[in-house]
């Protein structure tokens, strides 16, 4: 009984909602994603230059619309507008892929949706917070993270199921659509607000400036944590160099996403008990040990082999899942309501910067003295957000269910 009642307490309607919205959304543009490598090099004839252009530039935009997004929600008052247009413009803007003629053509249509990604993430996230009680903020962000990660483990299998059956690229881009629209559907039907006044006064730089000293301490240690949180495409490259095989390294791939769904869920359900912040130094400090465990890797160890791989890939989506479901439940626990959507957009700028400075970092040093300066230098970065995070939880205690 006391199970069910506290699965009714957090398992709202708008909780729900959103978790629908964020597997059906990831669907379609991973969907996208999976095939658009080929289409460019296949049909549009495009360099490995414009796939990089196209995704930086993407990647860029995404970060500075988090923040306008956010903050955008807090003037307005309304935080479903800001939504279901970004669900609809990454929805449409995506499959649009489908009509391009030229890699330009695709960079628009990219560089639309992330930017609709960008602004859509905050106001999501502050819908999510507004549904559910504080002790039960974990369990919300933890279930959204789950759900978006189980969209992005059937989007490349559903993407290849179609493309095996001899649908072309351009149809699938089309059939992204579908999954896109019943996110904007999810959303704006079935997402309950409670509008608040606008505040035209309200101005970017003042609120960013009035945001809690606390939260800004945790924003830079989420920062600094952001400097060695690469992207996943180094650990499949590194796992390709170590067995030779391009098809394990995927495998592996899908094994780390199956685990941060999981581990998301479970990451979000404990928070109560633990405590967000505990979780979120445990989830620093695990993704630290993979990362030195890959700075160490060297052929003939335990590393190079199938089940030392197989590890680290688990440690790595156990480390991510609680990243994404703890980070957000943090950021709800320190900001007040009249500044969640400027709060969760500077978090999610940082994270978007921090993630293109470190796969820049890590891949250069790499590139310039091997993998294990590489990877030695994010887990440096990792360890230290780990010490500070503690240093926070110290000085301050945290929120517990």
């Amino acid at each position: 009984m006391a199970v069910s009642t506290v699965r009714a307490r957090w398992l709202t309607r708008g909780v729900l909602a959103i978790g629908i919205a964020s597997l059906c959304s990831d669907l379609g543009h991973e969907m996208a994603t999976t095939v658009l490598p080929a289409f460019l090099a296949l049909e549009i004839h495009a360099s490995a230059f414009a796939l990089g252009a196209i995704e930086g530039i993407a990647d860029g935009l995404a970060s500075y619309f988090k923040l306008v997004g956010g903050w955008l929600t807090d003037r307005m008052g309304r935080r479903k507008p800001v939504a279901v247009s970004g669900y609809a413009f990454t929805a449409v803007a995506t499959a649009s892929f489908a009509l391009a003629t030229h890699w330009v053509m695709v960079l628009g249509a990219r560089a639309v949706a992330w930017m609709a990604r960008g602004w859509r993430g905050p106001a999501r996230n502050a819908l999510l917070a507004d549904s559910v009680a504080v002790p039960y903020y974990g369990n919300a962000f933890g279930f959204e993270r789950a759900m978006d990660t189980i969209g992005a483990v059937l989007a490349p299998l559903l993407a290849l199921t179609l493309t095996q059956a001899g649908v072309s690229y351009r149809t699938v881009f089309a059939l992204t659509l579908i999954p896109g629209l019943m996110a904007v559907l999810a959303i704006g039907v079935f997402v309950p607000e409670t509008p608040r006044p606008p505040q035209p006064a309200r101005r970017l730089l003042g609120d960013v400036g009035n945001l809690p000293r606390r939260f800004v301490v945790f924003l830079a240690i989420a920062g600094v944590f952001g400097l060695g949180q690469f992207a996943p495409t180094l650990l499949i490259l590194r796992a390709t160099e170590l067995t030779g095989q391009a098809s394990t390294a995927m495998a592996l791939y899908v094994l780390l996403n199956v685990v941060q769904a999981a581990s998301a869920y479970a990451f979000g359900a404990l928070a109560r008990r633990w405590g967000s912040l505990r979780l979120l130094g445990l989830s620093y400090l695990t993704f630290a040990l993979v990362a030195a465990g890959f700075a160490g890797g060297r052929v003939g160890t335990f590393l190079a082999t199938l089940e030392g791989l197989a590890l680290l890939f688990a440690l790595a989506g156990l480390a991510v899942g609680g990243i994404e479901a703890m980070e957000p439940t943090v950021a709800a626990e320190l900001l007040p309501a009249d500044l969640r959507g400027t709060g969760f957009g500077a978090l999610g700028a940082a994270n978007g910067l921090g993630d293109l400075l470190s796969s820049l970092l890590v891949g250069g040093l790499w590139s310039a003295f091997g993998p294990s300066v590489g990877f030695g230098f994010a887990a440096a970065c990792n360890t230290l957000s780990v010490l500070l995070l503690v240093g926070l939880l110290r000085r301050g205690g945290e929120h517990r269910g």
